[in-house]
């Protein structure tokens, strides 16, 4: 029964992703041949729309196959605009990351776009429409690498800034997942992690878009996601093995750390701060776990 849930969600995840592609490549196409910054302006929140129609979809998949459950506690002050500027960072263990974010956040904020590694362009059909879209693809320079070319950093730091001045044309909400890449227990191990559950975060892609969007920013967003169960893989997730996600959102407004990245020793505050909140997620996730374990 499992398995055929989860050929199901695939078999409907791509077709309702051909569909949503096909209107997305005809006004992406459209929009990079107008000279008129208002139209483009305009196809763009068009543009944007689609991706709320698609996450609606996968949520829609969600609910009726009940492939999971979302725990959701809320902490901080004020709500969430849906004409509003956020940052948001994130603990990053699955692909179905992805699927829970966009499911929690859909209909508060603007649609998430999030930093993409530049092999994921060749992806079928969601490559591109990334692209089109003006998500940030970066390149993953391992510190060898950067420390012979320096000149790399340039690359990854363009492309972003490119994106950003999308970002500035209408409210838009940017997903960070500070660690780069999946938490795995390797992975962990390789870096040396002072964390028990978590890779060390990089704050350079963050403080750009931080500094891009100096006083349009409505707020930041740190979100805390637990599978109980046990990190699914996204097949997992798919044929519903997954029967809960714990997921913690903390609203920080702006903190001073973040406004002030455009200051002299900016970037040097908001590092350490970045550190500290990973700190603090941790020691939150040691204590979420042990609990849940002392509850058997």
């Amino acid at each position: 029964m499992d398995t055929l849930r989860g050929i199901v969600s695939i078999a409907f995840i791509s077709v309702h992703t051909v569909l949503w592609c096909i209107p997305l490549y005809v006004m992406g196409l459209v929009r990079i041949g107008v000279p008129v910054a208002a139209v483009r302006r305009g196809i763009g929140g068009a543009m944007d729309r689609i991706i709320d129609g698609w996450v609606a979809s996968n949520r829609a998949l969600l609910w009726s196959l009940r492939l999971t459950k979302l725990d959701v506690r809320f902490q901080g002050d004020g709500g969430f605009r849906r004409d509003g500027w956020y940052l948001i960072v994130s603990n990053h263990q699955s692909w179905a990351d992805i699927l829970v974010l966009q499911d929690l956040f859909l209909g508060r904020v603007p649609p998430l776009k999030f930093f993409t590694k530049r092999e994921l362009i060749w992806a079928p059909m969601v490559g591109v429409a990334m692209w089109l879209l003006g998500f940030p693809y970066v390149r993953r320079y391992g510190r060898e690498v950067l420390a012979a070319h320096p000149e790399l950093r340039e690359h990854d730091r363009n492309a972003t800034l490119r994106a950003c001045e999308r970002f500035l044309e209408r409210p838009t909400c940017v997903l960070s997942f500070l660690e780069g890449t999946r938490f795995t227990p390797a992975k962990h191990a390789a870096q040396q992690s002072p964390h028990t559950w978590l890779l060390r975060p990089k704050s350079s892609g963050f403080a750009y878009v931080a500094e891009a969007l100096d006083g349009r920013l409505g707020g930041m967003v740190d979100v805390t996601i637990d599978y109980p169960g046990g990190t699914p893989s996204f097949w997992d997730f798919l044929c519903g093995r997954c029967r809960r996600v714990d997921v913690t959102v903390a609203n920080l407004g702006v903190p001073e750390a973040v406004a002030g990245v455009v200051e002299p020793g900016g970037r040097d505050t908001l590092r350490g701060w970045i550190d500290d909140l990973w700190s603090a997620k941790d020691r939150n996730l040691t204590v979420l776990r042990a609990g849940r374990d002392g509850t058997g």
